[in-house]
């Protein structure tokens, strides 16, 4: 039995996390009253107990936790935070672009950002298979369910008068940013056009392209069938057929789920496409993903205890 301790079990991804742990005999959950977890001797103990500690903070709390833990002893770290996403030493918690045994044999595992997880399913590989360019100024424009944001918007968006879109990140410095440049392997920072809308879970992220002012005719053809053929393996991602599809919709009450769905749209000419990613912004971007790292460091079939389609 592994032993796990959720560090920000209060907060939105912590309660979610320990959902789908729920049940699970693979795992005993160490736990801290309300008065001891932001106790830091507390917390200390708990993590250093821990076979795998998981961090639900904000970065600074996050990067804390790790000093609290022995660094020759044997807690593993999944940092559902951003505060070790780009950083040396860590490994990138998405396991279907670096490798199931690169996540599997690691000790610091960064769980990827939910706005990120959606781009980099999309553009990382068609990049690393010089599909499309590296060095192409790329935008993403995103909407996402309210949920994301924690607390204090799960409570401006439950309340009365509350917006039917909020769009934000206009200071072109959103926290996202180097990590899609980082893990995508592209020369310059992205555009970045996030917007939340009154709905409370559910994501989807697109990314626009224009291929005809691209070097090498890429294809929306070819490059949803490179998708495909890269996420073959995958029970988590899958790449969905475009023909028929005029909308995608989020809807307001919608039921949790760890899967993740690719759609590659494209116009007759074959001059402009649209890369969209749909996804629950709690599950394959925050939670379900932390679930799918614990189970790889674990030695556990991967997809146990997540909510996917026929599972």
């Amino acid at each position: 039995m592994h032993k796990v301790f959720i560090d920000g079990a209060a907060g939105t991804t912590g309660l979610e996390i320990a959902a789908r742990l729920e049940g699970r005999r693979e795992f005993e959950l160490i736990t801290l009253d309300d008065e001891r977890r932001k106790d830091t001797g507390a917390r200390r103990e708990a993590l250093n107990e821990a076979d795998v500690a998981i961090l639900c903070l904000p970065d600074d709390a996050a990067r804390e936790a790790v000093e609290l833990i022995d660094p020759v002893g044997g807690t593993r770290v999944i940092d559902a935070s951003s505060a070790h996403r780009t950083a040396e030493g860590w490994c990138y918690g998405f396991p279907e672009l670096v490798g199931r045994e690169r996540v599997a044999d690691a000790r610091r595992v960064s769980n990827p950002g939910c706005y990120p997880t959606g781009f980099l399913a999309l553009v990382a590989p068609l990049v690393k298979q010089s599909l499309l360019p590296a060095d192409w100024p790329y935008t993403i424009n995103a909407t996402s369910g309210y949920s994301g944001g924690g607390k204090a918007m799960i409570a401006q968006f439950e309340q009365d008068g509350a917006p039917a879109l909020q769009s934000y990140g206009y200071s072109m410095a959103h926290k996202h940013r180097p990590e899609m440049k980082a893990h995508a392997g592209l020369t310059h920072g992205v555009i970045f056009a996030p917007s939340v809308v009154p709905a409370y879970r559910g994501m989807i992220v697109e990314v626009p392209l224009h291929l005809g002012a691209m070097e090498g005719d890429p294809t929306a053809d070819a490059l949803r069938e490179a998708l495909r053929e890269f996420y073959a393996d995958s029970a988590v991602v899958s790449v969905r057929e475009s023909a028929g599809v005029d909308k995608l919709v989020l809807e307001k009450n919608a039921e949790p789920t760890d899967a993740m769905e690719l759609f590659v749209f494209g116009n007759e000419g074959g001059w402009h496409a649209r890369l969209v990613a749909r996804l629950d912004n709690l599950g394959k971007g925050a939670s379900g993903a932390a679930v799918q790292n614990l189970n790889l460091l674990c030695g556990l079939p991967e997809t146990a205890g997540l909510a996917l389609p026929d599972a």
